[in-house]
């Protein structure tokens, strides 16, 4: 008997219509990268590492971040590889942007996943 990864949360998920989850990936995305944009802008590329330098929770955030990041590259690789998406380029951009390479990939996964739904195939069928 094969197993079944489903789980009510991916069921749910699966209940929103994909358009809507790709605008509001991209909307995070865009947001998420104007603000890391200002901020870099603002204290360097590496300003991150002298306020976790500093300790305390400034410290656990940061290697709590890492840890997040790492569970993240994790799933990623072999989800891209069955959807046929290239890790590489999101796996380096996840290594130099963090967060921002990872939602990159959650908007061509979720762009990939819209663009071969049946409600797509409707459209275009009707364009």
């Amino acid at each position: 008997m094969a197993a079944t990864h489903s789980s009510p949360q991916a069921a749910l998920i699966k209940e929103v219509p994909v358009k809507l989850r790709l605008f509001s990936v991209i909307a995070v995305f865009a947001a998420f990268t104007i603000y890391t944009s200002f901020v870099v802008v603002d204290q360097g590329y590496f300003g991150f590492l002298e306020l976790a330098m500093t300790g305390g929770w400034a410290a656990q955030v940061f290697i709590d971040l890492c840890i997040a990041l790492i569970l993240f590259a994790f799933w990623m690789v072999p989800d891209a590889r069955e959807r046929g998406i290239p890790a590489w380029p999101y796996f380096l951009a996840v290594l130099t942007t963090g967060s921002v390479g990872a939602l990159a990939y959650l908007v061509h996964r979720t762009a990939k996943e819209a663009s071969h739904s049946p409600a797509a195939g409707r459209n275009a069928a009707a364009a």
